[in-house]
C-alpha cells in the first residue's frame, strides 16, 4: 500500500491549563489539525500544554521535527498566565505582523472590542517554518485559519525554493 504524498508536516500546539488536565475540553486544536489535513499536511494530534508551561520547548520540538507550519492556539490574552507570545516570539527570525493585524481586524468585526486584546505573533522560524499564534477561542481560530488560507501557499513556496512568479508588465 502506498501512502498519499503530503505537503509536509504541520504542528498544532494548544495552550490551555483546562485542556491540559482534560483533553476533551480542547475545542480548537482538533479544528486546526483537521484544517491542515484537509489541505494535504501530515499532522499529529495537537500537543496540549498548560498556560505558562513548556510552550517554547513544545514549539521548538515541532521545528526540530521539520514542521513547515506551526500554529498555536490559546495563551494570547491578558491574564497573568497568558504568555504564548512571549514564549514564541524569541523563536521567530522574521516577523509577519500583517497576519496578526488581519486576524485582529476580523475579530473586531465579529466578536467586537475584546478581539483587540489578543496579543498574537506570526513569523518565520529557522528560515523555513511559518509560526502563528492564534487566540484560544473558536472564533479567533476561525478568523486565523481564514487569514492563513489566503497566504499559506505563497509563504511556503517562498520558503521552500519556489519563489514567486514575476508580475507581467502592463
Amino acid at each position: 500500500m502506498t501512502s498519499e504524498p503530503t505537503r509536509g508536516r504541520a504542528g498544532v500546539v494548544v495552550v490551555s491549563t483546562q485542556a491540559a488536565t482534560d483533553a476533551s475540553l480542547d475545542r480548537t486544536g482538533p479544528t486546526i489539525a483537521a484544517w491542515f489535513r484537509e489541505r494535504g499536511f501530515t499532522v499529529a494530534e495537537p500537543t496540549i500544554v498548560p498556560d505558562g508551561g513548556a510552550i517554547a520547548e513544545t514549539v521548538t520540538a515541532e521545528l526540530l521535527a521539520d514542521a513547515r507550519v506551526v500554529v498555536t492556539t490559546g495563551g494570547t490574552g491578558v491574564t497573568p498566565t497568558d504568555r504564548t507570545p512571549e514564549a514564541v516570539a524569541p523563536l521567530i527570525d522574521l516577523e509577519l505582523p500583517g497576519l496578526v493585524e488581519e486576524i485582529r481586524r476580523r475579530g473586531l468585526a465579529g466578536a467586537g472590542p475584546t478581539a483587540l486584546l489578543t496579543r498574537g505573533v506570526a513569523g518565520i522560524a529557522g528560515g523555513r517554518t511559518l509560526v502563528l499564534t492564534l487566540p484560544g477561542s473558536r472564533g479567533g481560530v476561525a478568523d486565523g485559519l481564514a487569514v492563513l488560507d489566503g497566504v499559506l501557499d505563497h509563504v511556503l513556496a517562498q520558503l521552500h525554493g519556489a519563489g514567486h512568479a514575476p508580475r507581467s508588465a502592463s
